[in-house]
């Protein structure tokens, strides 16, 4: 699976550009403020219906236009889809595919699986376990498909929940709510825990590559104490719950744990190792996926020479091309990434004032 065509108009200071993409690396170079890191967030925008560089999306929209318009022809096993997407600077969205509106954006991330790196992936160590909760989610609802309303409902019930604790109600009021949070959260939880023990299996190697002679120890926390019952908890733990005005425990407290001996990695790894080891994660997320559904994702990598030397930027290149999925790079200089592969790139671009150019 792999985009064949991309079509952007009025995105951040990209007025309009038509890229053929080629279905290996796609090598994507200019200066800094060019807009190359636009083309990617331009992609994420199609595989999830938000950016990973803002959380407001009206920000992404040229200020001379009131809308974005995205545009991606997706080719898998022989069959070409096609994926359009407009945001309106007054919030509303409008999402195609084949033709066809589509509600929920949810669909979007079903046919278009994205694995981003950018330097600001060190959040997803540093930053608490939202960012790590979110990683194993990604792959919990690609792996099954019941994780999603599952994990939707919990959500439901625990707005609803944290209502009546605010309100100050007794338990007998709450407890039906609790038996609901309880039987879906067991399902979110089982999911989760299935997803990180299978991409354990997978990391290893990967990390033994990237990270020889370090034992990295990756383990999933559920959000509560293993050993209760997490309906028994809910009622044990309903004064303190009720002082807090929130639930204090649960699926939405789950994290994603990472450690070197003793110590959490980002106290005992360097930042060009801290870096490495999100690359394997994600790397390993993007073969999981492969292997369970046969469905590759698209790698999308800005600024990769970032903090890497070259002996760690080739075995990074090396390990994306091996997955044979698509991927997308960025770097401000074309040497820096065409230096450390053994074959050239599948297309290459170079981005100036929004204007992008490919390069023959």
């Amino acid at each position: 699976m792999s985009l064949s065509r991309l079509y952007i108009e009025q995105f951040r200071n990209i007025q309009s550009a038509q890229l053929q993409l080629g279905t290996g690396l796609n090598l994507i170079y200019g200066q800094n403020g060019s807009g190359k890191t636009s083309v990617l967030e331009a992609i994420y925008f199609l595989g999830m219906g938000r950016s990973f560089r803002s959380h407001l999306s009206s920000r992404v929209i040229n200020n001379q236009s009131d809308k974005l318009t995205l545009f991606a022809q997706l080719a898998a096993d022989c069959q070409v889809n096609k994926i359009g997407f407009r945001r309106f600077k007054n919030g509303d969205t409008e999402v195609r595919i084949d033709g066809e509106k589509v509600k929920r954006l949810s669909i979007l991330a079903e046919n278009l699986p994205i694995q981003v790196i950018t330097p600001e992936s060190f959040s997803l160590l540093f930053e608490g376990p939202k960012a790590r909760r979110q990683f194993i989610d990604w792959g919990a609802f690609h792996s099954e498909q019941q994780f999603y309303s599952a994990w939707m409902n919990v959500k439901r019930i625990l707005k609803q929940r944290n209502q009546l604790l605010k309100n100050g109600v007794s338990y007998s009021q709450i407890q039906y709510w609790d038996k609901e949070l309880a039987r879906y959260s067991e399902i979110v939880t089982d999911i989760r825990k299935r997803y990180v023990d299978s991409l354990n299996a997978l990391l290893k190697g990967i990390i033994e590559e990237f990270l020889p002679r370090l034992d990295v120890k990756v383990s999933f926390s559920r959000g509560w104490d293993n050993k209760t019952d997490f309906a028994q908890l809910l009622e044990a733990q309903y004064s303190r719950d009720i002082a807090t005005g929130f639930t204090v425990s649960g699926p939405h407290k789950a994290d994603l744990r990472l450690r070197v001996a003793n110590l959490p990695v980002q106290d005992a790894l360097s930042r060009g190792q801290l870096k490495l080891l999100v690359c394997a994660l994600r790397i390993a997320q993007g073969k999981l996926l492969k292997q369970q559904l046969n469905k590759d994702s698209i790698y999308l990598v800005d600024d990769l020479p970032s903090e890497l030397d070259a002996q760690h930027r080739q075995l990074l290149l090396k390990q994306l091309t091996e997955t044979g999925a698509q991927v997308f790079v960025t770097a401000i200089e074309p040497s820096a990434i065409v230096d450390s592969l053994t074959s050239p790139p599948s297309q290459m671009f170079c981005v100036e004032h929004g204007q992008v150019t490919a390069i023959e």
